[in-house]
């Protein structure tokens, strides 16, 4: 059976919510959620601890219910697309099963399911093939992540869930691990994950939805959002007694913000020549760089210009909309 097959051949959005809300306690969790996944998508979610991105996962594989609202996978009820193995996940709760190999735990798992995919396919794109008869429980934390996504795969699933999923590891294995992630992504499938890594989120994801407060705040390219917050970033040395009261940075023209950490100093300006020359006129211009702001600019920006009203977060998400 094909991947498209397995899916059902379903033409409408493989992941939709509807005004879902979800709460605990006084906290809105989720406060109103309104967005949808199309197939082939990689869409990254990016959010501050208790922005709601982990309660939205969790209403998405039927782990909650949303106390208002719908949240639909495939046109149906979550609990219906993860037992016919149209859904996996990867969440960030996880223990390395004992005295098991990698082949015999994939295996197991792949058989809870009615179309699984083969499970020498799920080894190879988790990139484990020549790890396969290793216990599990001997694994390096890179290899066990690797794993970990294989079951996430066994199903042979049309969208894969993945929360943090290179938390803790290192440089090296982060990289396998999105290699391993693109090439299953290139199979036509839908990718939804949740990081802190914003580097991440700019080189693998078509999308990137940013949430606060329960809503989406912002949803575009990692370049749209990046147009939509404007400005620059002007960096310049800074040494000693010039960091002080003597160089007044905010005053400079264009200038929004300045941060000042190492006898480096970064100025956010919505007009970075203006600032350029303003600082030559000073005479600040050692180690001077300019570009363009950073996703990590448009991420802090977004947020800190979200609230709890409706009307942020139209003002947010309009930016970006303006910007495409």
């Amino acid at each position: 059976m094909t991947q498209t097959e397995h899916a059902g051949d379903f033409t409408g959005a493989a992941v939709s919510f509807a005004g879902a809300v979800k709460s605990f306690g006084a906290v809105r969790a989720v406060d109103g959620l309104d967005l949808e996944i199309t197939h082939g998508e990689t869409v990254a979610l990016l959010g501050r601890n208790g922005a709601g991105k982990s309660t939205a996962i969790s209403l998405l594989l039927g782990l909650n219910e949303p106390d208002e609202g719908t949240v639909e996978l495939f046109g149906g009820p979550p609990e219906r697309s993860v037992r016919a193995g149209r859904v996996g996940a990867m969440l960030q709760e996880a223990r390395a099963v004992p005295r098991v190999t990698v082949r015999e735990l994939v295996s197991f798992v792949a058989a809870r399911y009615p179309a699984p995919l083969p499970v020498d396919q799920a080894l190879e794109l988790a990139g484990l093939a020549e790890l396969a008869e290793r216990r599990v429980d001997r694994l390096s934390g890179g290899q066990t992540q690797r794993v970990r996504f294989a079951v996430a795969l066994a199903g042979n699933p049309a969208l894969i869930v993945l929360d943090e999923p290179t938390a803790a590891l290192d440089v090296e294995a982060r990289q396998s691990f999105w290699r391993s992630i693109r090439a299953y992504a290139r199979r036509g499938h839908t990718v939804l994950f949740s990081t802190h890594h914003l580097e991440e989120a700019d080189a693998y994801a078509d999308r990137i939805l940013v949430v606060d407060h329960g809503r989406i705040v912002a949803d575009g390219s990692g370049e749209q959002l990046k147009r939509a917050v404007g400005g620059s970033v002007v960096a310049v040395d800074v040494p000693g007694v010039r960091a002080g009261p003597d160089l007044d940075l905010e005053s400079l023209p264009g200038v929004r913000s300045v941060e000042v950490r190492g006898g480096r100093a970064r100025l956010r300006t919505d007009d970075s020549d203006a600032t350029v020359i303003a600082l030559a006129a000073l005479g600040a211009v050692r180690g001077l760089e300019v570009a363009p702001a950073s996703l990590e600019d448009a991420f802090l920006t977004l947020t800190s210009n979200s609230t709890s009203d409706s009307d942020s977060t139209l003002t947010s998400s309009s930016r970006v909309a303006e910007a495409v």
